[in-house]
């Protein structure tokens, strides 16, 4: 079992709002997660070319684990995003991630103002169809460079649910299409996050350790936030600051032999939680209350 610590970038700048944390460089943000002992980190979309980025990297001796990309097969159909998915494959390979991250967006409403509780789509029969063989054909390109695709389930798009994510694994091939279980869009979607690990273990590849502060969630649902008011007014947190209890899920990781990267993500104003003091609570939680134990 080797199990590699990172924490995603998105503390530090956010690709969907850039104005948030602009003035974070992509050396401030690898120095910090030197600083705060993690071995690494996932792409932001402001990261520079692969060789730039490597340099940077080996100067800290980091690695990446992957970086997320945005599918639209349904609305684009497999031609077009399978050529934009070799891209960012080729990119991937070349900055020796493992994960490609992927999440269907068609119909997604994270980036907009709608209700982010009660405005998320669902897919037909039809469309259903679409995107698991879509990315059925996603895995096979993933999988000729190394790499493996993970499906991010996520709040505000049609696969968020624990139902709709065993619905997109029965229905895609288990060594084209693995599960990247983030346990902050399982808990506010479902009000549970141990239950989808357990269903799922054997098709999970990665790990992102959301943590969840439940009086700004319940105020976000009273107020009917999008995803992004939700975010600004503090739903999401690093594991240690919030109401989910990591133990015993890390006890399940161990127990299965998971062999990946976990990656704390919480998506966070960093004019508000500053990025290195909340990097820095995320790594005392996993020191003192998961690896110490």
């Amino acid at each position: 079992m080797t199990i590699k610590w990172g924490i995603a970038p998105i503390g530090w700048r956010n690709d969907d709002l850039p104005e948030l944390g602009k003035a974070n460089t992509l050396q401030q943000l690898l120095s910090d997660i030197v600083v705060a002992n993690f071995e690494g980190t996932e792409v932001g979309g402001f990261f520079p070319d692969a060789d730039t980025l490597n340099k940077e990297l080996a100067l800290r001796q980091l690695e990446i684990a992957g970086q997320w990309f945005s599918s639209y097969l349904i609305r684009d159909g497999i031609e077009k995003v399978e050529k934009a998915f070799t891209e960012h494959c080729v990119y991937l390979k070349k900055v020796n991630a493992t994960v490609a991250v992927v999440s269907e967006q068609t119909g997604s409403i994270q980036a907009t103002t709608k209700n982010v509780f009660t405005a998320k789509p669902f897919f037909t029969d039809e469309e259903w169809v679409v995107v698991t063989t879509g990315l059925d054909r996603l895995g096979e390109i993933a999988n000729a460079y190394g790499l493996k695709l993970v499906y991010h389930h996520h709040l505000g798009t049609g696969i968020q649910t624990g139902a709709e994510v065993a619905r997109l694994l029965e229905n895609t091939t288990p060594s084209k299409v693995h599960l990247l279980f983030d346990t902050g869009h399982i808990y506010v979607s479902d009000g549970d996050y141990l239950m989808l690990f357990d269903d799922h273990s054997d098709r999970i590849a990665h790990i992102h350790f959301k943590d969840v502060r439940a009086h700004s969630l319940a105020a976000s649902q009273a107020q009917g936030h999008s995803f992004t008011e939700a975010f600004l007014a503090g739903m999401f947190t690093v594991p240690g600051d919030g109401v989910i209890d990591f133990k015993p899920l890390y006890k399940r990781i161990k127990a299965m032999q998971y062999d990946g990267w976990i990656i704390v993500e919480a998506e966070q104003d960093p004019a508000v939680a500053n990025p290195l003091e909340y990097a820095l609570i995320a790594r005392r939680y996993i020191d003192d209350k998961l690896m110490g134990n």
